[in-house]
């Protein structure tokens, strides 16, 4: 199905402590702001234990290959900024809005955000992806 400008996608994740390790144990990130309640506290600006931005990021890669512009879509680049942390047991949900289509290429960029059940986003900015089709290289 070709992607029209304004075309819309959203999904959700609510977060776990498990989620945490998991990251942690796949890429190495053990930052003590995942894991000790006492190291946050002390920073005088957390309420809690945070989620690895790259849980955060996942939800827009799984949104991009699942979604839109769905199976076979790959990011070419990201453009994007944290605007509040992401805390174990927030619900997540990522959305993204096609801004503009290629003419002659299976290229498109999004609007992207991810905001928590409150409403109050968390990440903003735009992506640019690929979609491969067959034949392609």
């Amino acid at each position: 199905m070709p992607l029209t400008v304004g075309q819309k996608a959203r999904r959700s994740l609510t977060l776990t402590p498990d989620h945490v390790r998991l990251y942690a144990e796949l890429s190495g990130d053990h930052n003590p702001l995942h894991f000790d309640e006492s190291f946050t506290k002390a920073t005088g600006k957390l309420s809690g234990l945070i989620v690895q931005g790259g849980l955060t990021t996942g939800l827009l890669h799984a949104l991009v290959a699942t979604d839109l512009p769905g199976p076979g879509s790959v990011f070419l680049s990201q453009n994007w900024k944290f605007t509040a942390p992401v805390y174990i047991g927030d619900t997540i949900t990522a959305e993204a809005e096609v801004a503009s289509v290629h003419a002659t290429k299976p290229v498109c960029q999004l609007q992207v955000r991810v905001t928590r059940q409150t409403g109050e986003m968390v990440l903003e900015g735009e992506a640019w992806c690929y979609r491969f089709g067959p034949g392609d290289p």
